[in-house]
């Protein structure tokens, strides 16, 4: 027998021992599907992890698709959306599985800098601003103690101790309501040291009240911001009570309501980290579920385009996915120029690409409803305000709902 025959019948042997069967009609399979019934030949019974770990790898491998989808989501409005709903997909990450990664890093991210654990609780007003002025007027003051007479000294000394405690206030202190009043503080103490001689008595007895009351809040004496009291109620007496509601319900709903109301005013006035951890960890279930309705309300919208509602719910993930993406974009820079606050070219450089992130968030929806949809300027620049102002509702409640159910939580 030659060569060429064993050869031969060594291939037929390997292509018959490489015919499957299936197990749905039992006929006889070569690749992955089964040409009669079109069922996969691989298991769906495997071992837990394993599934886990495909369920990942389905999620997060964007292999060479990410550079191809990333860059025109943020620079090109309604290319990806056009591509996906004219079929051109295979070279595109899927809607929903941009969404999902995006979504995930962005909140993870998200409750890293809305609690930062390193500056201690979360972030009011400009505390953040507050803080690099005061590092950088402490480091003037230590220069300028170096030089200093003895009799300067003693005074610069005093400076230093007062600043440091603003420091330690602004950045350590838990309670909401002394890094608020302290925030402010460092503003009046700052127009004093500009305005010398010319700093008014009003500004000087509204200086001395914030110190007044920050020692109050530190002694325990005073707990609340303002003598109004935090309520849930719908009556003159602070009750919650509804007509539709027997009296007993009623009881039950206005005793939740005042639990709610004792747990938002000790948040608010000593350590409001818990309540923020919680209803950042509520909004991403409480956003995927806005989703569908925001396509329901394009679908309204756009009723005469004869478009299909996954065409809008594609929209929709396509406009939330570039919109968490910006965001997270300027929580970097903000990042960035929080370490970067003694190079004024790189603080410069940050607060320009924020407000130009900013500026290009509104813009870009704009443009990609317009590509999308193919209106007039006049039609979508109506429908744009009108699903803008019904979206900003609709995110207001969703964030109530995530502050009410954190309340619940803590």
């Amino acid at each position: 027998m030659s060569d060429k025959s064993i050869t031969k019948q060594d291939n037929q042997t390997l292509a018959q021992e490489n015919v499957k069967t299936c197990e749905n009609c039992h006929a006889p399979v070569q690749g992955m599907y089964c040409s009669q019934c079109g069922q996969s030949v691989e298991s769906t019974l495997r071992y837990f992890w394993s599934v886990v770990l495909h369920l990942l790898d389905d999620i997060f491998s964007f292999d060479s698709r990410v550079n191809r989808t990333l860059i025109p989501l943020l620079f090109r409005p309604a290319f990806l959306t056009n591509e996906y709903i004219a079929g051109r997909r295979v070279h595109y990450v899927p809607p929903l599985r941009l969404y999902l990664f995006i979504s995930i890093v962005f909140f993870l991210t998200l409750k890293f800098f809305a609690v930062d654990e390193s500056l201690g609780a979360f972030n009011v007003g400009d505390s953040v601003s507050s803080t690099v002025k005061v590092e950088q007027h402490l480091s003037k003051l230590q220069t300028k103690k170096a030089t200093a007479t003895p009799d300067n000294q003693s005074l610069i000394t005093d400076e230093i101790k007062k600043f440091s405690q603003y420091k330690e206030d602004l950045t350590k202190q838990k309670s909401l309501a002394i890094k608020g009043l302290t925030d402010k503080l460092v503003q009046l103490e700052f127009e004093k040291l500009r305005e010398k001689d010319n700093f008014s008595p009003e500004k000087q007895k509204n200086l001395d009240n914030l110190i007044e009351n920050i020692t109050l809040f530190k002694s325990g004496e005073k707990n609340n911001l303002s003598s109004d009291k935090l309520t849930f109620g719908n009556n003159e007496d602070g009750s919650l009570s509804f007509d539709f509601l027997t009296p007993e319900h009623n009881k039950k709903v206005n005793d939740f309501a005042q639990l709610l109301s004792k747990k938002a005013e000790k948040a608010f006035n000593e350590d409001p980290t818990p309540l923020i951890k919680e209803a950042i960890e509520k909004l991403p279930q409480l956003l995927f579920i806005l989703l569908p309705l925001f396509a329901g309300l394009l679908k309204i919208m756009f009723i005469f385009s004869k478009r299909l509602y996954l065409e809008h719910l594609t929209v929709a993930l396509h406009s939330h996915s570039f919109i968490f993406l910006s965001i997270l974009m300027v929580e970097l820079i903000g990042f960035a120029k929080f370490y970067a606050a003694y190079l004024p070219l790189i603080t410069h450089i940050t607060e320009f690409l924020e407000i130009a992130i900013v500026i290009w968030i509104p813009i870009y929806l704009f443009i990609m409803q317009k590509r999308v949809y193919k209106q007039g300027y006049f039609f979508t620049t109506i429908k744009y305000a009108f699903i803008g102002i019904t979206y900003m509702v609709m995110i207001a409640i969703t964030a109530t709902v995530a502050f009410i159910w954190g309340l619940a939580s803590t």
